[in-house]
C-alpha cells in the first residue's frame, strides 16, 4: 500500500492566505471618508500570519469538507476584530509602539484619533460582516454570541485589562496563565468553535475542537514567550512564563498543551491542517 503523502502545510496556509487578503481588504469598500478608508485598510494590508483564520478554517476542515463560506466569513471577523486589538494596543495611552510588523503603527502613519476609530471600525464591522453575510440565521447568531463573548469584557478585553495591572502585578504564573487565556486564548480559542459552528460539528466534535483552541491558545503564548525571551528580560519588560518558569519549563508546558491538542484534534475526521498548524504555532518557535 502506497503510503499518504505528508501533509504540506506551507502550500496549505499560502493559499488560504492569499484567499483571505481580498476578502479583509474588502470589507472596507466604499467607506468614506477617503482617508478612513485608507486607515482601516493599513493595519491589515501590513501582513502578518493569519494564524486566527486559519485556525476557522482548519477547525472546518478537520470535520471532512472544505471549509463552508461560514467558516470564511467568521475567519475575516475574527482577523477583524484581532487587528483592532493590536491597533488599541499600541496607542500611547496603551503600549506605545512605534513599529508594528516593521512598519509605522497606525498613530504614527496617521494620527492618534485616527487610530482610534480605527480599532472601533475593525471591530464593527466585524461584527457588521458576520450579520450581513445572508448567514441562516440561527449560524448567525451563534458566531456573534462566540465573537462577542471572545472580545468582549469576559474575553480578550479581560485579559487586556489585567495587563494593563487593573488586578494588580503579575507575580504568579496562575495569574499570568489567567491573564493569557483570556488576552490571547480566547481569540484562538473562539477560532475553533467558530470553525466548528460554521461546519455543522456534532457536540462531541465541538467539544474536542474546544479542547485544542483552549490549549494552542496558551501554547501560542508559552512559545511567544521563549521567543521574546531576551526582549522582555530587559528591565520595565512585561511579565513572561520564562521569567516565572525559566526557558526549559516554558517549552516543556507549551509541549505539553501541543500534545493536548493534537490528541483532541485527532478524534476529528480529517485533523491534517489543523494539527498542523498546532505544530506550526509552537515547534516552530521553540
Amino acid at each position: 500500500m502506497t503510503a499518504a503523502p505528508a501533509f504540506d502545510f506551507s502550500a496549505w496556509a499560502a493559499a488560504h492566505r492569499a484567499a483571505l487578503d481580498p476578502l479583509l481588504v474588502g470589507v472596507f469598500d466604499g467607506v468614506w471618508p477617503e482617508r478612513l478608508r485608507l486607515a482601516c485598510r493599513y493595519p491589515i494590508e501590513t501582513g502578518g500570519k493569519r494564524f486566527r483564520p486559519l485556525a476557522v478554517l482548519a477547525a472546518a476542515e478537520a470535520l471532512g469538507g472544505p471549509a463552508p463560506a461560514a467558516a470564511w466569513v467568521g475567519g475575516v471577523a475574527l482577523e477583524l476584530i484581532h487587528t483592532y486589538s493590536l491597533v488599541h494596543d499600541d496607542l500611547p495611552a496603551m503600549d506605545n509602539d512605534d513599529l508594528r510588523r516593521g512598519r509605522p503603527t497606525v498613530h504614527r502613519a496617521f494620527d492618534e484619533g485616527t487610530a482610534i476609530l480605527v480599532g472601533d471600525a475593525l471591530l464593527t464591522e466585524a461584527l457588521g460582516h458576520v450579520a450581513r453575510a445572508g448567514l441562516p440565521p440561527q449560524l448567525a447568531a451563534a458566531l456573534l454570541v462566540e465573537l462577542a463573548g471572545a472580545a468582549g469584557a469576559r474575553g480578550m478585553i479581560a485579559g487586556q485589562a489585567a495587563d494593563v495591572g487593573m488586578d494588580g502585578a503579575i507575580t504568579e504564573v496562575d495569574a499570568l496563565l489567567r491573564l493569557h487565556a483570556h488576552k490571547t486564548g480566547a481569540l484562538i480559542r473562539c477560532a475553533a468553535r467558530v470553525g466548528g459552528l460554521a461546519a455543522g460539528a456534532s457536540p462531541d466534535q465541538l467539544a474536542a475542537l474546544d479542547r485544542y483552541g483552549a490549549a494552542i491558545g496558551l501554547a501560542f503564548q508559552l512559545a511567544d514567550d521563549v521567543l521574546d525571551a531576551d526582549q522582555d528580560a530587559k528591565e520595565g519588560g512585561p511579565p513572561s512564563y520564562v521569567k516565572l518558569l525559566g526557558v526549559e519549563e516554558t517549552q516543556r508546558r507549551a509541549r505539553a498543551l501541543l500534545d493536548e491538542a493534537l490528541e483532541a484534534a485527532g478524534t476529528l475526521p480529517a485533523p491534517a491542517a489543523l494539527q498542523a498548524l498546532g505544530r506550526y504555532t509552537v515547534e516552530r518557535e521553540l
